[in-house]
């Protein structure tokens, strides 16, 4: 029986390329779009318009239903809300924090255990005998964040994942009134929680409004988007982790960026011009270039400003201990 899919090879198109020594070693298709500054379609390659599980690039909406379900959120526990943490002691204590002001340990968590992905802080545990820990799981902000709204809510805390649960029903109705579209599907997140299919189309439009959103806007559900935005700016150490390229791009070129997994990328510039784009393969690995070029080519980020951040994003391939090529913008794109 045929099932609902994302966007098919046929519609796809080269996205990125991998050389090895002048050879072009492998390649990804996928699909993007642009919307400009007043949220228009600027650039369309693909299948932008059909349905995608964006994964975490939906974490944004997931924390802003929590802060319109009357968390107050601010700085780093709010980028942790949002954050795809790669588990730093500085991460773990932030989200242990979290759980502390509403009397909850991280044994409330119901993300699926895991070791850290911060090599330093993976090897400190492996060596004082630690194994995986709920809260080193990069999704333990989201999940602690969704418990604190359980308890301020006096929402059941066990069943906080179900998806007719208030706090995932909450989370739908922000993922629909920012993208402006009703989900394709629902299925159950790497983490465990909801996940909504909604189109390339409709995830730029829901990260743009969030990134052009104000800390002082009349609306409390734009005002929460203001204040998640200027907080992730702020703090952009927890969205992912120091020396990370999601973490990179947002401190050096002031950018909204948020991975998700199987090759998913959203990126909002600060007038508002934003780029999302899925890897066909699911392969996240040359996810960030190619929403860099796409804003750089709509105008929003320079290209001078640009080249001086890409050394930094782990985009070398390696031959012995020598660099042998790159991950590069195909250059039909």
């Amino acid at each position: 029986m045929a099932q609902l899919g994302t966007f098919t090879a046929e519609e796809a198109r080269e996205l990125a390329i991998l050389t090895r020594s002048g050879f072009v070693e492998s390649r990804h298709v996928g699909s993007a779009v642009v919307l400009d500054q007043h949220g228009d379609i600027q650039r369309s390659i693909g299948a932008p318009d059909k349905p995608i599980f964006p994964r975490s690039s939906l974490k944004p909406f997931q924390a802003i239903a929590v802060l319109n379900a009357g968390v107050q959120l601010r700085g780093a526990q709010a980028v942790l809300a949002t954050a795809s943490h790669t588990g730093t002691m500085k991460h773990m204590s932030t989200v242990r924090a979290m759980l502390a002001t509403a009397g909850l340990t991280e044994d409330a968590l119901q993300c699926p255990p895991a070791l850290p992905q911060d090599e330093s802080t993976r090897n400190t545990m492996i060596q004082q005998g630690v194994g995986p820990q709920r809260i080193a799981m990069n999704c333990s902000g989201k999940h602690a964040a969704m418990l604190l709204a359980c308890a301020a809510n006096g929402w059941d805390t066990e069943g906080y994942l179900h998806p007719e649960h208030p706090m995932q029903r909450a989370v739908l109705d922000t993922v629909e009134r920012f993208t402006g579209e009703k989900p394709a599907a629902t299925a159950t997140d790497g983490c465990g929680a909801p996940v909504f299919a909604v189109s390339l189309v409709g995830l730029a439009r829901g990260i743009a409004r969030v990134r052009t959103s104000s800390p002082s806007s009349p609306f409390a559900i734009y005002r929460n988007a203001g204040v998640l935005a200027e907080a992730v700016l702020e703090d952009p150490w927890a969205i992912q982790g120091p020396g990370t390229p999601n973490t990179i791009v947002i401190e050096r070129l002031g950018v909204f960026a948020k991975l998700g997994a199987e090759g998913v990328m959203v990126m909002a510039a600060r007038d508002g011009t934003t780029a999302a784009l899925k890897m066909l393969d699911g392969s996240g690995r040359a996810a960030m270039i190619v929403a860099l070029e796409l804003l750089v080519r709509a105008g929003s980020l320079s290209r001078s400003d640009v080249d001086a951040v890409i050394p930094d994003l782990d985009l070398s391939v390696l031959g012995g201990e020598a660099v042998v090529g790159h991950i590069e913008v195909s250059p039909t794109l």
